[in-house]
This record gives structure tokens, C-alpha cells and sequence, in this order.
């Protein structure tokens, strides 16, 4: 076709609003717009930005529903949707299995790593330590950013808005195949195991959709494998829905949260829901969470360690609370206070990360080569490393270590406990913080805890991002991190963390995210301590709250909010991922205040980086705003007013050489076909055709009839199968180039046509031109459309709205064009200047014009 796609490593970036970024032709670097900019402010794009829009296709939710699609599923046998639910469970194994395996994998090279590392410190060899880990961190980032650079550019980050973008209806190449799949495995594991401060579980996400896209279709075209099996599943609508509960399964097998799973797939990934999916989805979740539960209750880096199938609590549960602490109504006054700063703190990370991403956009035009370029990518992970893995060794020797004094110590058990106003921990507590290069008495610690010292930055630091979230949630530790520990980590992990996000190598969000507010919730719930002084559980219970574990976890959970805008699928995963139910109101008052806090400063961290890479999407209701902050009611818009006009229209039976033009001459996705039931009668909406669907039809010549009429009889001998026709690639697109050409200058194909009547969507839906605008919105965005036409009463084609037509700044520009046109004729028929019909000429005109300038079609 002569309309190009691009993938994620050919499309080139959009450079303009890059360049005024380094020049400081924005107003300044906190200049309202772009990054900076409320949820309820539409993000309005750059010439750059619109071109690169425009270059992405959409899909529709449901199946073409065609004459070859209803003889496609009159084959297929009937199985009660039983079969359905054996996918889900497959789906829902496989990525349970997956998560098993990358968590088996990054422990055994991060125990590696830091084992050694501790070896060398118990000898003093510090700078042997820093070598050890510097030189085996750069190396696994290497490898996994290299992959990802050379082999799979759809692999790097999260994955999290590509996908999004797809659910919503929007194709974005190379982001399902087993290549990308291979590298995001691959690279996620050597960048949490080398240090970098990241996290598995948004790639989780990313590889669980991918999964459901694969197994759901049971066909490879990178294997080039086409099973038999399940091949009633090979339609739009069963993909997106197999996708989706892949993703979900991701959540579940990486947080170890079902419930979390399936409501992170409804709230922040799919765009189209039901019921019936819901449990479908579930079943997916659960499956996938008792098989990561299962490998992972009898194998440790690998190694069989016993009880296989003991689900121990310490093992499902990542961040286990195992102090519980009854809540005061007080609580609810510091947890607002870390609401109102996850939302700001949420909000600079989500502004300062699009600032470094468009840095590294100006950077990269500015590489002249090709591995120029792929090796200045490679380079920003390889410096974080550096940066990273120096902090962690060198950092703790700059604070003083901290000693245990125990003026009390009472004996529990095995446990030895120091009851004092200066520490309480206790032997097991003791042999998780990290000493570093601390002197320690010449006793075993188990008689005595006095003179034992450990260092705070190191026990944040020297560890996973796992254990140093571990160490911030611990309950009745009131005295085990001061300020300036806390700070400093803060500072130095925000802004390695905001720097790390987007670049060239797989990882995720989750584990900064938490790791940050458990610092900041960590700073708060000390500052209580230092003002009321330490209350146990067993003491006072009505100040018992008053614990930084308890306010680090929900510290975590505002930032996590503040970030993501997430609220109901967060607050069950902070729940199940801690087990701690006593403070449930008080995460999800920090959650809701952060994510208010944060819409009025930024737009959500994943919605955001949708429009940075110019992927469309529709939100699930439009804010279209007048003049900068007056709302308009889309209620008293109609469809007209937001539809492309005029519109190229195909026939029911098409000569070959005008189908092939027509493909040539636009760019369109789609095209409404029309028929006239007596000949001279102006033809009437019967469906639509994609442009796909047209290009396939004329690779196939033997459908091509000398006869130009319309029949409901076919010739089932020539009739290309559904499977043929529904394709969402061409396998070379260069062979059809060159077919349209020939078909244009040939003049037999002028006396060739192709009956469409078979392959065109019949249950196409359209609107009244006087339809309401905002229900047209709710309508296309319900049932996952992707072209709507619009007719007037006697049921002619009028125009066309499709997805980009219905994006906020889009409606906002058409609408504003609309109202100033309106308010301008009434000011010159009160003047008196002229007629209202030269007034609606001119109207007509401008917005023919201004229509002309955007390319909306998909």
C-alpha cells in the first residue's frame, strides 16, 4: 500500500517541541503545557507530533461482520465456550510459570552479586567490593540493554503504554511477538539483578499480554507455526480479550495479587469490559498467581528446598506486615498529609521523567550513524549503573554507623529483644540489616545485642529493591533509620529512578515507586516519633499508630498513587502484597488524595507517555475545554460537528482500476461503501470496508468478474475465506505497490470489478447528523469502533468520525473553529455587513479548509 506503518525502531521521533525544550523557547522549564500540564487540560499537539499521530492505524473490537465471516463461524464447532475457559487457564499457567522463572533467575544473580560483595567487605577490601559490583552491574546491563537496542526496540521500558494503546484500539507494531518476548525476559532480569532501580513487574504486564496474544491464537508468524487448535479464537474481538487477561495475570503472578490483577486489567489497561469477562479474567488471575505460589514455595534461586506446595506466608506475601497495629482516627490526619504529598512528589516525578525523555530525544537526532545512535542509547543505562552501583558502596561509608544499645532485654523464646527509647530490634531483625563496614563485638549477638552497630544507608542500598522496601515497612523499628540516612537515599534513588524510566533496557516502575514513598511515609511516621515518642502495641494501644513501618506503607501506596492515578486495583494490591488490613482506610485516603492532588499538576505517568509517543487513545469521558477553562457540553454538539468531510465512498461492485486508485490517492483505513437499488437513485449506506480488506481482495485476482452486478448468490469456489481477508499485516507489502499501479494503467482492469457485497461489514453501526456529540463519543468508545459514519435522513454518507477525530485537542480545535465562527457571523448580521447566505459560504469554506490541514482518517 502507499500508506506506510513503522515500528517502534523505524519511527522517527517528533523533533520539534524537542528543540524548543533545549532552547527554552517554551516559556521555561516549568512553564504550563506539554509536561506540565492538569489531567483536565487536553494535551495539544505539535505539527511534528500530529504527523507522527497520523502514521498509527486502529482496529475495531468486533469482527468485520461479513458474508464470509458468518460462513467462517458456521464451521466452527459449537463447544458451550468451554474451550474458552481451558485458554484462560492456559494463559493463566504460562504466565504464572514465567513470573516463577524471572524471579528464580534475578535472585540467583542478585544473590551473586551481593553475596560476594559482603565477602569482600568482612575482609575490608573495599574498593575489591566496588569493582565486584560495578564490574558484574555494567555487565548485566549491557546485556540486557543491548538486546534490547540491536534486537527488539519494542522490548525497552515497561511496555505498559503500548499496551494500553493497543487495548484501546490503536495498532502498535512488534509489541506481541515472540522476539520481543525473548528480549524483555532476557533484559528485565539483568536490570533488576544488576542494581538498576527498577522493578519486573510492569514488563510482567507487558510479557502476560503477550502471552495471551500468542497463546490465545495458537499461530506464530515469526515461527511461522498455524496450529489447528483453537482456531475459533482467531478474531479482533477474542485477541483483545485474551490480551487483557494476560495482562492481568501478569499483575497477579508478579504482586501475587488475583483480585489486584483483575482490577488493574479494568481500570487502567482494557478500554472494553463485560461480566462474562470479568470472570473469565479472574479464573486467568488465580490460575496464574497458585502456579507462581506453587514453584515458588519449593525452590529458592532454583534449588529445591522442600515443601512443595506449602503456600508459607512469608514467601506469597512479598511485603508481609507481621505486626498488626490498631488505628486511631488521629491516623487519618498524617495519612491526608502524604496523600497531598504523594500527589506533588507523584507529579514531579511524572514531569521531570517527560523532561529527561525529550532530552534524550534531542540527544539521539543529533547522532549522525546508525550505531551512533544505538550506542549513545546503550550508554544512559551503563551511566546509571555507574552511578548507581558507586552510591551503593561508597555512599554508607560517609554515615557513621549506628549502635544497638539494649538497657532491657527480654527473652522470648529464642528471641532476644531490647525494650529502650533508642532501638528495638531484635536478633532476627538484627541479621537483616546490613553492617557494611561497621565494627561488631567479638560475641555471637544473641547474649547481648550491646555494641552491635549496623549501617542505615547500606541496609537501604547494599540490597534489592525488595529487601530495602522490607526494611522500610517493618513494624516497631522506630528508631532503626534517622533523617538524614532517609533524605539522602530519597534524593539519590528519585532522581536514578526518574532518569532510569524510559530508557533503553526492560523494567518497570512499581518497586521505585514503592521504594520512594516508603522513604517519605518513612521521614513522616519518624517526625511523629521525634514529637509523641515511641508507643508499642503492647503499651499504649491508642498511639500504637504512630509507627514509620505503618506510615512508610502508606507513603508507598500515595506515590504509587500519585504516579500512576491508580485507585481501586491499588489499594487490593497494597493489601494483598502486605496483609495489612488495619490500615485499608488509611491507604485508600492517601491513594484518593494523591491521585486528586496529582490531576490538577500532571497527567498520569502512563497516559502521559501515551502522548509522548504520539500513540492515540481515548479516555473513557472527554474534557473538552472552551477559551482555555470554560467546559463545553459535548451534550449540545451533534456528530456533524465533529465529523471528516467529504467523504470517498466505494460501491457495492467497484472496477479494479478505481478500487486501485482510490487505495493510491488516500491514505484513509476505511472506506463507507454505498448502493443504489435502482439504477439512477443517489446510492445509500450499506457498510463498511477497510483499506486492508480492499488490498487483499486485489491480490487475488480469481475473484475478479467481467460482470458489473450486485447478487446475493456467490460462487463459493472463488470466495476467499474470512481467515484471508481478516489478516492485520501483509506479508509483503511491496507486491501490492506494484499491483495498484499496474491496475491503474492496464486498461483491462477498467472492464475488471470485484463484487464487495461479500467481504463489507454489514453490521457497520452510523449516526444521525443531528446525533448528540457526546453519546456519538460514549458510543465509539463502548463498542471499540473505529470508523463511525455519519448520514443524513435519507441515509447518505455526510462524513466520517473516527478515533482521532474524537482525541480531546481535536474536538477542542473543531469546536472552537465551530463557536468562533458562530459568535463572528452574529457580530456581522447585527452590523449588517452581510447576507446569511455569504455568511454560511464562508463557513463552509474555512472549515473545508481547516479539515484539509488534519489528517484523521484510520
Amino acid at each position: 500500500m502507499r500508506r506506510q506503518t513503522y515500528s517502534l525502531s523505524q519511527r522517527p521521533p517528533p523533533q520539534e517541541d524537542d528543540t524548543n525544550l533545549a532552547s527554552g523557547n517554551e516559556g521555561g522549564f516549568f512553564a504550563r503545557g506539554r509536561e506540565f500540564e492538569s489531567r483536565y487540560v487536553n494535551h495539544h499537539y505539535t505539527e511534528a507530533e500530529r504527523e507522527e499521530l497520523a502514521k498509527y492505524e486502529s482496529l475495531d473490537y468486533l469482527p468485520s461482520h461479513s458474508v464470509v465471516y458468518k460462513n467462517w463461524l458456521k464451521r466452527q464447532a459449537n463447544r458451550l465456550d468451554w474451550d474458552r475457559w481451558v485458554m484462560m487457564g492456559m494463559i493463566g499457567f504460562t504466565v504464572g510459570f514465567t513470573g516463577f522463572l524471572l524471579h528464580q533467575v534475578i535472585d540467583v544473580l542478585a544473590n551473586l552479586k551481593w553475596d560476594q560483595a559482603r565477602l569482600y567487605l568482612e575482609g575490608d577490601q573495599l574498593l575489591l567490593t566496588w569493582g565486584w559490583v560495578l564490574g558484574l552491574s555494567v555487565a548485566l546491563v549491557i546485556v540486557g540493554s543491548g538486546l534490547v537496542v540491536f534486537l527488539a526496540p519494542a522490548a525497552a521500558g515497561s511496555g505498559l503504554p503500548e499496551l494500553i494503546g493497543y487495548l484501546n484500539g490503536t495498532v502498535v507494531h512488534q509489541i506481541f511477538n515472540i522476539k520481543t518476548f525473548m528480549v524483555k525476559f532476557i533484559s528485565c532480569a539483568c536490570a533488576v539483578a544488576s542494581g538498576l532501580p527498577v522493578g519486573p513487574e510492569g514488563p510482567m504486564i507487558h510479557m502476560g499480554g503477550m502471552i495471551g496474544a500468542g497463546l490465545g491464537q495458537f499461530r506464530s508468524g515469526t515461527l511461522g507455526l498455524r496450529l489447528p487448535c483453537f482456531s475459533r479464537f482467531r478474531n479482533s474481538e477474542d485477541r483483545r480479550n485474551f490480551i487483557s487477561a494476560g495482562a492481568g495475570a501478569g499483575v497477579a503472578s508478579a504482586f501475587g495479587a488475583p483480585v489486584g490483577g483483575l482490577l488493574f486489567a479494568m481500570e487502567e489497561v482494557s478500554s472494553y469490559w463485560n461480566m462474562k469477562l470479568s470472570w473469565q479474567i479472574f479464573f486467568c488471575c488465580m490460575v496464574a498467581t497458585v502456579t507462581t505460589d506453587l514453584f515458588n514455595s519449593a525452590f529458592e534461586g532454583f534449588v529445591y528446598k522442600g515443601d512443595f506446595g506449602l503456600f508459607q506466608a512469608e514467601k506469597y506475601i512479598i511485603f508481609q506486615v507481621k505486626s498488626e497495629i490498631a488505628v486511631n482516627i488521629i491516623a487519618f490526619v498524617p495519612a491526608f498529609v502524604l496523600g497531598v504529598l504523594g500527589g506533588m512528589l507523584g507529579s514531579l516525578f511524572n514531569f521531570l521523567n517527560l523532561k529527561v525523555a525529550r532530552f534524550r530525544r534531542l540527544l539521539l537526532a543529533k547522532a549522525s550513524s546508525y550505531c551512533g545512535k544505538r550506542l549513545l542509547r546503550m550508554a544512559e543505562p551503563v551511566l546509571i549503573m555507574i552511578l548507581m552501583a558507586t552510591a551503593a558502596v561508597f555512599l554508607p561509608a560517609a554515615f557513621d554507623c549506628t549502635p544497638v544499645r539494649c538497657e532491657e532485654a527480654v527473652v522470648t523464646g529464642n528471641t532476644y529483644s531490647c525494650l529502650s527509647e533508642t532501638s528495638r530490634l531484635d536478633v532476627e531483625q538484627l541479621s537483616e540489616v546490613e553492617t557494611h563496614t561497621c565494627p561488631q563485638p567479638e560475641g555471637n549477638g544473641t547474649e547481648s545485642l550491646n555494641g552491635t552497630t549496623y549501617n542505615q544507608v547500606a541496609t537501604l542500598m547494599f540490597v534489592t529493591g525488595e529487601e530495602g522496601i522490607h526494611h522500610l515497612f517493618s513494624r516497631e523499628t522506630h528508631r532503626q533509620f534517622d533523617y538524614a540516612p532517609l533524605l539522602t537515599v530519597l534524593a539519590i534513588y528519585f532522581t536514578l529512578a526518574c532518569w532510569c524510566a524510559g530508557s533503553a533496557i526492560s523494567s518497570g516502575l512499581v518497586v521505585p515507586m514503592l521504594f520512594i514513598g516508603g522513604l517519605y511515609g518513612r521521614v513522616i511516621g519518624q517526625l511523629l516519633v521525634t514529637l509523641f515518642g515511641v508507643h508499642y502495641a503492647d503499651g499504649n494501644k491508642f498511639w500504637a499508630w504512630m509507627d514509620p513501618g505503618a506510615f512508610a506503607l502508606i507513603g508507598a501506596a500515595s506515590f504509587f498513587g500519585g504516579v500512576s492515578r491508580l485507585t481501586m486495583s491499588l489499594t487490593v494490591i497494597m493489601i494483598e502484597i502486605t496483609n495489612d488490613v488495619q490500615f485499608l482506610l488509611l491507604i485508600m485516603v492517601a491513594i484518593m488524595v494523591a491521585k486528586w492532588v496529582g490531576d490538577f499538576v500532571t497527567h498520569p505517568i502512563y497516559h502521559a507517555l501515551l502522548e509522548l509517543k504520539c500513540i492515540p487513545f481515548l479516555d473513557a469521558e472527554p474534557v473538552i475545554m472552551h477559551d482555555g477553562d470554560e467546559p463545553l457540553n459535548l451534550e449540545l454538539h451533534c456528530a456533524q460537528d465533529a465529523m471528516s468531510s467529504p467523504v470517498r465512498m466505494v460501491h457495492l461492485v467497484e472496477p479494479v482500476s478505481t478500487i486501485a486508485k482510490l487505495l493510491l490517492d488516500t491514505p484513509h483505513g476505511g472506506y463507507p461503501v454505498v448502493h443504489a437499488e435502482l439504477p439512477g437513485e443517489e446510492p445509500t449506506f450499506y457498510g463498511m470496508i477497510t483499506r486492508m480488506e480492499l488490498g487483499v481482495l486485489l491480490l487475488h485476482e480469481e475473484i475478479f468478474d467481467t460482470k458489473e452486478l450486485v447478487t446475493e448468490s456467490f460462487d463459493q469456489e472463488t470466495l476467499l475465506d474470512y481467515n484471508v481477508v481478516a489478516v492485520h499485516k501483509l506479508q509483503d507489502p511491496g507486491e501490492l505497490d506494484k499491483l495498484l499501479t499496474k491496475y491503474c494503467t492496464d486498461p483491462k482492469y477498467r472492464t475488471q470489478f470485484v463484487n464487495l457485497q461479500p467481504y463489507v461489514n454489514q453490521s457497520s453501526l452510523c449516526v444521525r447528523d443531528n446525533f448528540s456529540l457526546h453519546r456519538a463519543y460514549v458510543l465509539f468508545r463502548t463498542m471499540g469502533m473505529r470508523h463511525l459514519p455519519v448520514v443524513d435522513s435519507g441515509n447518505h454518507v455526510l462524513g466520517v468520525i473516527t478515533r482521532k477525530t474524537l482525541m480531546g485537542f481535536s474536538l477542542e480545535e473543531r469546536l472552537t473553529s465551530k463557536l468562533q465562527s458562530e459568535l463572528r457571523q452574529q457580530t456581522m448580521m447585527m452590523n449588517g455587513h452581510v447576507s446569511l447566505k455569504e455568511l454560511t459560504e464562508q463557513s463552509i469554506d474555512a472549515m473545508t479548509k481547516a479539515e484539509n490541514k488534519m489528517v484523521f482518517w484510520v
